[in-house]
């Protein structure tokens, strides 16, 4: 359910009965002409039917989630909940205050899409409601558009809470909990008068978010395309930022600068940015999360662009490049630039249908640990055997505290439910999407680190898709070795 706005006097509107009249006449029909039914309808369905099998007889309900206030009487941008988004099939904006109901039957179940339809025009939202009405933000859906783009049963959600809830006592109702706060508050209530605790609500709910996080492990043919499109995205706007480089040193704030060249194109091609850009420049590269993006840029350095296009049915690319801003890297930044790309050669290497996901981190650890022994920095008397021992050693972390590889999809971190188990102790299997993303940081500060290391930081990551005899790196179009790093740069000088 939608955050409630502020509601102020100040600039209310009056409305007479004589205007109300006026404006619900002289409107031409409405087209009718239905949508084409959505190309990701056929693949939410056939998640909806492997989710409906692991739940026989229960009611599944999945919210989309409500629009959430930034500023007294505006809203965010909306962004359903990503298991309705997996579900359904929709994406960008799409529809805040809905509900996907999985509603048991003999042979399975009933998908029914609740939400807030298109209002007549002879109602006052149509002109008069300046959060949901078609005059302020546009109009919205029939019902009879929504069963013909997704193929599945549209309800007005006036009808849900009544329906959800019907045979409570007799039926298990289990709920995303935290897709919308309001509205799991009003079916728990529900649900314990019917006799339920609210421990046993909460636990077949965690039970349900688990399934369907877990589920998106293995990525259909519908998503591997859309992870293709996010990322092919992405290499447009790290173009268009690699085309700026030489003429961002002057402009002060340069790192906002590349942050809003990539914004744009992220805008442009898709839906926006997966995520807040981290476009880090010198010694805020050794940041691992730096989104504050307030940095200058100065000749000779490095700028550390971790970025991702979402794509309007929301999936997302992540993708890093570290780029030097004259075009060449110095020596000092080639030699841990060369470390960072060996250990991210031998994570990919370990990535094959059968292995474990955490083998890809342990292959590229151990080339950070052997390059991080090789300069002398651990302490004396620990080789890399002894540094990668888990239980008494680590020491190289303190150059890479960060993982290898995350699971990439819809979110950017994908399948957060998961557990241990089934994420870092599990095989690899074909339709996996993952990132490789090895890394070496050696802040200013470091005595630690050698005194020409220092103020350094350097990141490789590419989004990988595991197949039947391997893998396929999806982000190859983006040059990664230095050398070719280099050339890359210069080629989109020349081009300019």
């Amino acid at each position: 359910m939608s955050e409630e706005q502020a509601k102020t006097d100040n600039r209310a509107r009056v409305t007479t009965d004589a205007l109300r009249g006026f404006i619900q006449q002289g409107w031409a029909p409405r087209d009718e002409t239905r949508p084409e039914r959505s190309p990701a309808a056929d693949y939410a369905a056939a998640r909806r039917a492997a989710l409906s099998a692991a739940y026989p007889g229960e009611r599944l309900i999945v919210p989309a989630g409500g629009l959430k206030v930034r500023s007294n009487d505006c809203d965010y941008v909306f962004r359903p909940h990503t298991a309705f988004a997996y579900l359904t099939g929709l994406g960008a904006d799409r529809e805040p205050d809905a509900v996907l109901v999985l509603d048991p039957t003999d042979d399975g179940h009933e998908a029914i899409l609740y939400f807030r339809p298109l209002a007549p025009r002879d109602s006052d939202e149509f002109f008069d409601d300046a959060r949901f009405g078609e005059f302020w933000v546009g109009g919205r859906p029939t019902i009879e558009d929504i069963e013909a783009e997704l193929g599945i049963a549209g309800r007005h959600i006036d009808e849900f809470l009544d329906q959800a809830t019907k045979d409570a006592s007799t039926t298990t109702v289990r709920v995303v909990r935290d897709a919308d706060h309001a509205l799991t508050s009003q079916l728990d209530a529900r649900r314990v008068a019917e006799g339920s605790t609210q421990e046993v609500l909460e636990e077949a709910d965690a039970d349900l978010a688990h399934a369907i996080s877990h589920a998106r492990m293995v990525k259909d043919e519908h998503e591997v395309a859309q992870m293709r499109a996010a990322i092919a995205a992405t290499q447009v706007g790290f173009e268009a930022v690699i085309a700026e480089l030489d003429g961002v040193v002057d402009r002060g704030r340069g790192e906002r600068w590349v942050e809003g060249i990539f914004g744009l194109h992220a805008r442009h091609q898709g839906n926006g940015v997966g995520y807040d850009s981290i476009c880090a420049s010198g010694d805020h590269a050794n940041t691992l999360h730096w989104i504050k993006n307030t940095g200058d840029i100065a000749a000779g350095d490095l700028i550390l662009l971790d970025a991702g296009v979402e794509v309007d049915s929301l999936y997302t690319a992540d993708i890093t490049r570290t780029l030097p801003i004259d075009g060449t890297f110095t020596e000092a930044q080639a030699e841990i630039y060369d470390a960072v790309y060996a250990a991210q050669e031998a994570g990919m290497a370990a990535i094959r249908p059968g292995a474990k996901f955490s083998d890809i981190h342990a292959a590229a650890i151990r080339v950070i640990a052997e390059h991080v022994h090789g300069w002398g920095l651990l302490p004396d008397g620990v080789d890399v055997e002894a540094s990668l021992d888990q239980e008494t050693g680590q020491f190289h972390r303190r150059w890479m505290v960060h993982g290898t590889s995350h699971h990439l999809g819809l979110d950017v971190h994908d399948c957060a439910l998961a557990t241990m188990e089934e994420y870092r102790e599990a095989e690899l299997r074909p339709g996996m999407i993952l990132t490789v993303e090895p890394g070496l940081y050696f802040k200013a500060d470091d005595e630690l680190a050698p005194e020409r290391f220092r103020g350094i930081g350097i990141r490789i990551e590419d989004d990988v898709l595991v197949t039947e005899d391997g893998f396929e790196n999806l982000s190859a179009g983006m040059p990664r070795a230095r050398q070719d790093v280099e050339n890359w740069i210069a080629s989109i000088r020349e081009q300019r």
